[in-house]
């Protein structure tokens, strides 16, 4: 199962290598790129098995999976340039992970380079698997415990690195097809708090991710 989370980490790191496309109204998505679609970023990554990500009005997107065994497949929409400061609002009308998925605001920074969950929901697999916890952030009527794990000379924004992952994962699961709200500066200030800073901002959407397993979801995110 270790190994399996290690793959689920790594693989969407070449997301910022896709081809991007132009915006258009309603589009599918079927092979690995990033782009913009109806004023918002959009990323799809999928090494192997099936699925597609359909992008609907604004910050709206569905995808179905079906992985196989040891497929990777994340997808979302937000934006290409994150910020600290961003209060993100999501609605999550569909979450079905199957064993391996992650729901979860997701991005990167560089100097130093890093990349970062702030996991809302999750499969039967709940990440970053046996890492020790550092801490604890209260916010948005909910208790997140944080982690940071480390990745060797592995894909990322830049190429291959060795980088440090930042995670929040909540401790009760968000349900689903309601207004939810993650204020992310309050998981910034923790992180910081226990020496874990972040740089220049790269892109930040909301994401969802499986591996090996077969599901799908329905996301609309907005920044509030």
């Amino acid at each position: 199962m270790i190994v399996k989370a290690l793959k689920l980490i790594a693989l969407p790191s070449l997301l910022a290598m896709g081809v991007s496309v132009g915006s258009a109204q309603a589009q599918t998505i079927c092979s690995n790129q990033t782009g913009t679609n109806n004023g918002f970023f959009f990323t799809f990554f999928r090494d192997s098995g099936s699925g597609c990500m359909t992008l609907g009005s604004a910050g709206n997107y569905s995808v179905n999976w079906n992985l196989g065994s040891n497929g990777n497949l994340v997808v979302g929409k937000g934006w290409q340039t994150g910020s600290i400061n961003r209060v993100i609002g999501y609605n999550a009308g569909v979450f079905v992970p199957g064993n391996n998925g992650y729901l979860a605001l997701y991005g990167w920074s560089t100097n130093p380079l890093v990349e970062y969950y702030v996991v809302e929901n999750w499969g039967n697999f709940t990440p970053p698997g046996n890492s020790q916890q550092l801490g604890t952030v209260n916010t948005d009527g909910g208790s997140y415990r944080i982690y940071r794990t480390q990745r060797v000379n592995a894909p990322s924004i830049i190429g291959n690195a060795t980088f440090y992952q930042y995670w929040s994962v909540r401790t009760a699961k968000r349900a689903t097809g309601t207004n939810n709200t993650i204020t992310f500066r309050n998981h910034v200030n923790a992180w910081a708090g226990l020496g874990m800073n972040l740089g220049t901002m790269n892109y930040q959407v909301l994401a969802t991710e499986g591996y090996g397993s077969v599901g799908n979801s329905n996301v609309t995110v907005w920044q509030q």
